[in-house]
């Protein structure tokens, strides 16, 4: 299971080109997109399902145990080589019509930033790989974000390949 800290108690042992992409609060597939310069930017979608959290992410979202939630895992491409997983919870009770579910290989990201009102929790960082993907890289960061009744806990693990074709160092 990850073990999340607040962002602030790991700025320390992070580097400034790590930090500005752990610490961003604007749209991540936005700025995949710039970084990626021409090459082509792809969702694909992992899986998509009900489900119950695992215990962190239903705390995260002050979940009572064992209640079915969305459950989406995406890999966020260039050039067709996964650069971040992540992965989003959603409860049911909360999504009030929303229709996630047909955000097919569309970041939610995309729908997210255009909802007036938004709301972003603080940025909680692991060192852990993500746990419902193979790939490894040097930090996963989470966030709730809130828009009125509705609430979606976001992780998203970025990998080796990203800090690879950026060159960005370890940590």
């Amino acid at each position: 299971m990850p073990h999340w800290q607040p962002a602030t108690a790991l700025r320390p042992l992070i580097s400034p080109h790590w930090w500005r992409w752990l610490a961003s609060q604007d749209s991540l597939t936005e700025r995949l997109i710039a970084a990626g310069g021409e090459r082509p930017f792809r969702v694909r979608l992992l899986g998509q399902r009900l489900g119950v959290p695992r215990r962190d992410e239903a705390q995260a979202l002050g979940l009572a145990p064992r209640r079915l939630a969305w459950l989406r895992e995406v890999a966020l491409c260039l050039d067709e080589c996964p650069w971040v997983v992540a992965r989003s919870v959603a409860p049911l009770t909360q999504l009030r019509g929303q229709r996630l579910d047909g955000l097919g290989e569309r970041s939610l990201g995309s729908w997210l930033f255009r909802q007036p009102g938004l709301e972003r929790g603080p940025i909680e960082l692991t060192r852990r790989p993500a746990p419902f993907h193979p790939a490894r890289g040097p930090w996963g960061r989470r966030s709730v974000f809130r828009h009125g009744d509705f609430a979606v806990l976001v992780q998203e693990y970025f990998l080796a390949r990203m800090a690879d074709d950026l060159g960005l160092p370890s940590r």
